[in-house]
């Protein structure tokens, strides 16, 4: 595509459920300022899945704890930006607000499942707690509703009354899928909901969220590194680097027409299954130090693209459609992308 027949910048979606707008976010220590996220820009429309894909260090996961208003303060500090959760300030809630907000509106699964549930507690009054807590209803009425949500997620009824250390990884992960959904959220953050599970549990527990999206008709935000995670269940697609995201996109932009020279290195590290023989093309170097941003484009030390303005200015927003944009340098007035991959 050349530069002039680049499209601008859409104007806002009607129906989003998450809006997050020039979010930054440090965390402040006595060691330094680390800057976590440095204008960070999601957007998920209603009944629409977003992977947010990077490194580990990209910001991630504080985006998703910004999202439920978890940045732990001390030492984590929201500088600026906002965040609307259908078309609600969430960073203007108070605590006990977000107390009814979250598990309700929003609801979140971390990617260690052996750190979320109380193990003194049997898993069904876990589930119970949640519904009776956003209900306010009695243990009598909320006990059909949680083990309706246990078989929902594949555990048994006659297994509710155990403790999480009688069940499997994948059957603690289930469990906290229960919980997570027991009060129908609009919105689901899953942070590497599969990294503790082996193979085999990972599909079973992906094609399990991607019905019961659909059976609740949710916006969900997936944080993950695995771009085959990202092909089975998202939508829409958002690469983040050093707390920004520096291409978005359909799964069709970012897979066959990749811009971003970052995403196209995450592609070349990536095995060949045509070829297992082909060696692995490693993106060189390290992400940056989160206390020392690099200026101009993050990116620019490990770039195999990078010219002289790459280390001074931080590109401004291309759009090659209304959903796919980039931050690069190489999509100035003066460079002619041609097909879909980065071309020198």
């Amino acid at each position: 595509m050349n530069q002039n027949d680049a499209v601008t910048a859409p104007s806002p979606m009607d129906s989003l459920e998450l809006d997050i707008r020039d979010l930054r976010v440090e965390y402040r220590t006595m060691e330094g300022t680390v800057y976590a996220l440095n204008g960070i820009d999601l957007q998920i429309p209603k009944g629409r899945t977003l992977g947010l894909v990077g490194e580990t260090g990209a910001g991630k996961s504080t985006t998703g704890l910004a999202i439920m208003n978890l940045i732990p303060s001390p030492p984590g500090v929201i500088v600026s930006g906002s965040i609307f959760l259908g078309g609600e300030s969430i960073l203007k809630k108070s605590e006990k607000e977000m107390n009814l907000i979250r598990g309700n509106k929003v609801s979140m699964i971390f990617q260690d499942p052996m750190t979320s549930l109380n193990p003194v507690v049997p898993v069904v009054d876990q589930i119970m707690e949640v519904i009776e807590h956003h209900e306010k209803i009695s243990p009598r009425e909320s006990l059909p509703k949680a083990l309706e949500m246990l078989e929902m997620v594949g555990i048994p009824r006659n297994r509710a009354h155990e403790y999480p250390h009688q069940f499997s990884g994948g059957m603690k992960q289930r469990v906290i899928i229960a919980i997570a959904l027991a009060c129908s959220p609009y919105l689901l953050i899953a942070d590497e909901p599969t990294t503790a599970l082996d193979v085999t549990i990972q599909a079973q527990v992906l094609d399990m969220m991607r019905e019961l999206r659909k059976k609740y008709q949710m916006s969900m935000l997936m944080i993950t590194h695995d771009l085959g995670i990202v092909v089975e269940i998202c939508d829409l697609v958002a690469v983040i680097y050093d707390g920004r995201v520096v291409e978005h996109g359909t799964l069709r932009d970012i897979f066959i027409n990749t811009r971003h020279p970052y995403t196209e290195g995450l592609f070349n590290s990536l095995p060949d299954m045509e070829n297992p023989k082909a060696e692995l093309k490693p993106i060189p170097g390290l992400m940056p130090d989160p206390t020392r941003i690099p200026t101009g484009c993050p990116f620019h030390p490990r770039c195999g693209y990078a010219m002289d303005i790459c280390a001074k200015t931080r590109p401004s927003r291309y759009y090659a459609s209304t959903e796919h944009y980039v931050e690069c340098h190489l999509y100035d007035e003066k460079t002619v992308v041609s097909g879909g991959r980065i071309k020198q």
